[in-house]
């Protein structure tokens, strides 16, 4: 399969964003939104899991 990749800034991929319809941002807004709400859950739950990599914590391999 073709893969392309774009050297886009920040601010060039912001002005695109921009014009799109109001309808099509709201669906992008929705999903970005789901995509930073797991990335957080996710680095909330690492932190979690640093505990059972501690030295004398055997307890979970049984």
């Amino acid at each position: 399969m073709l893969q392309v990749t774009l050297d886009l800034s920040v601010e060039k991929v912001k002005a695109l964003i921009l014009q799109l319809p109001a309808q099509e941002l709201l669906m992008l807004v929705d999903a970005i939104e789901e995509r930073v709400e797991t990335v957080a859950m996710m680095q909330l739950a690492k932190t979690g899991f640093e505990e059972w990599n501690k030295e004398g914590e055997d307890v979970y391999d049984a």
